[in-house]
């Protein structure tokens, strides 16, 4: 159950930490006091996404800690054991928003993923929104609390995976199929295509190696013409050269060595200079001597060339990616040849998958006619207690008029209503009035929530558009859900208020120059105060706490 809650900078709670009781637990407040906020607190620590707004004016960043008791949360201590995050009897969960809209969660001080926090989430707390009987009219909700009430989750999930198998491989034996109605015009294309590509021997093809090769021979002329001129500069011409001027060079410094001897180091210098270059117009000549201009091997290069830069542009690729591209073609002329394996071998696996659905989801539907039995008696009950005497709610589960598999199974399920004797069951959506509707939704959750092992519930304004007796029956049925588990409930209502275990307050500040709220445990006489200001509106008479007192005492004597 949740022990402690804690909001700091948060819209208009600046600081609060609130321990929470066991049992049923109501949250009262005048409107606009800063109830939603505490909700919207509860809501963004348990994983809703997050938004710079939320972050009270001047501050940095807001963040909301939680604090639960595992010990009527299996499930949820399980989860934390198998992800590596257990602390004990007690889980801390802490939500920190930025003003960038960013955040941060955090399970027992150790940051975790939106989704891990959301998941653990689901295994600790259940919020029923105060719009829950708006969902209601929805055929999918409708289906999921059908389906959670029979506990179908298993089957579901084996209908389900079952389903996106089935899907995947008919999807590709449609494709496959499909293709296979044009694949010897494609083959013949694919065969074509390879022929192009293997004649550029792309086993040792080496585009690079083979565009320098194509420089070279297409200048061939000016090389040679350059080399020779260097040539003669390093060391044939007789007059000029560098080899010459050099020797001439060494030999007059070594005549003033004789005189100066530290000239006898540059003299060396100069020496291994002429050596070297002596040795780079050997190596020159030996080059210029070995071209030989060869044209028709310059043609047939150019003739690859022009080729490799015809096919690249043709599939879109460099010159670089023919080799791989060759590769695809290859693999995707294998799977055509292959392909009537593949489709036979799909085939079979579709049926199978095909029978395997069609027999859960005839097992599913078992199911969801036995779990509907029994939900639309107590919830036909439960409305008749809620002030719909002659009310009967039914649960209408029909075959879709279609055998290829969907998801969720193949059955049209719909609530319906009968407010009135004589008249015939309708679709809720065209009988229910909003009050009704109320009265339908508030016992479709008390009623589900019986068998959940959610150890603690949140309600959020579902009694609206309820009053009189009706809500001291809508207060006793939370109460009654509160025995086994934690209940904490927003209202407006006495009666509801007066059924509470304990009784928490919201109130504004407004002596601070930003407004602010907090929430405080009220005690027995100003829980007569609260409920008497519930019930009597801007002047609280005698009579009105009287009225207070003796509902509050009520509410205890029937416990």
């Amino acid at each position: 159950m949740l022990i402690n809650l804690n909001i700091i900078d948060l819209a208009v709670v600046k600081a609060l930490d609130l321990d929470l009781n066991t049992g049923m637990s109501v949250l009262t407040g005048e409107t606009g006091a800063g109830k939603s906020i505490l909700l919207t607190a509860l809501g963004l620590a348990l994983g809703d996404r997050a938004d710079s707004g939320y972050v009270r004016p001047d501050s940095k960043r807001a963040e909301i800690n939680l604090e639960f008791d595992l010990a009527d949360a299996p499930h949820a201590q399980q989860w934390l054991q198998d992800h590596d995050l257990d602390d004990g009897g007690i889980c801390l969960i802490r939500r920190v928003v930025n003003q960038d809209g960013r955040s941060k969660a955090y399970i027992n001080n150790r940051p975790v993923t939106l989704q891990a926090l959301q998941t653990l989430s689901g295994k600790l707390v259940e919020i029923h929104g105060q719009h829950a009987h708006l969902t209601l009219l929805d055929s999918d909700e409708q289906r999921r609390l059908l389906d959670e009430y029979a506990k179908n989750h298993g089957l579901l999930e084996q209908v389900n995976h079952c389903y996106r198998q089935w899907q995947q491989l008919n999807k590709e034996l449609a494709a496959l199929i499909k293709a296979s109605s044009d694949q010897t015009e494609r083959e013949a294309l694919l065969r074509y295509q390879i022929e192009e590509l293997q004649q550029l021997d792309l086993v040792n093809f080496d585009y690079q190696q083979l565009s320098d090769e194509h420089g070279k021979l297409a200048n061939l002329g000016q090389i040679l013409l350059t080399g020779q001129g260097l040539l003669d500069n390093l060391y044939e011409n007789e007059q000029a050269s560098v080899s010459k001027l050099l020797n001439h060079s060494i030999a007059e410094l070594q005549q003033i060595a004789r005189y100066a001897p530290e000239l006898n180091e540059i003299s060396q210098l100069l020496t291994e200079a002429q050596i070297q270059s002596e040795e780079a117009a050997l190596a020159l000549r030996r080059f210029l001597e070995a071209q030989d201009a060869d044209p028709l091997r310059l043609e047939l290069i150019e003739e690859q060339l022009a080729t490799i830069h015809q096919l690249s542009r043709k599939h879109h690729i460099s010159p670089d990616g023919l080799p791989a591209q060759l590769q695809q073609l290859e693999q995707q002329l294998d799977g055509l040849v292959h392909s009537s394996e593949r489709i036979e071998q799909l085939t079979a696996d579709t049926a199978k998958y095909f029978a395997e659905y069609q027999q859960l989801a005839a097992h599913l539907s078992v199911a969801r006619h036995n779990g509907a039995a029994i939900l639309q008696q107590h919830i036909s009950a439960m409305i008749k207690e809620l002030g719909m005497p002659q009310g009967e709610f039914l649960i209408a589960i029909s075959a879709l008029e279609t055998e290829t598999p969907k998801l969720n199974g193949k059955d049209n399920i719909s609530f319906l209503i009968s407010a009135n004797p004589g008249l015939p069951p309708k679709p809720l959506a065209k009988v229910a009035s909003g009050g009704e509707l109320s009265r339908i939704s508030l016992a479709i959750q008390v009623t589900t929530a019986n068998d959940k092992t959610t150890p603690t519930m949140i309600f959020d304004e579902v009694d609206s558009g309820i009053g009189g007796g009706i809500a001291e029956i809508v207060g006793q049925k939370l109460r009654a859900l509160s025995h086994n588990r934690q209940v904490l409930c927003v209202t407006h209502l006495p009666q509801v208020a007066a059924q509470a275990h304990s009784h928490l307050y919201v109130e504004k500040n407004h002596h601070t120059d930003i407004t602010s709220s907090n929430v405080r445990l009220l005690t027995n006489p100003e829980r007569v105060t609260e409920v008497a200001r519930m019930l009597g509106g801007v002047n609280i008479t005698a009579n009105t706490l009287a009225h207070a007192e003796e509902m509050l005492a009520h509410a205890i004597s029937e416990l």
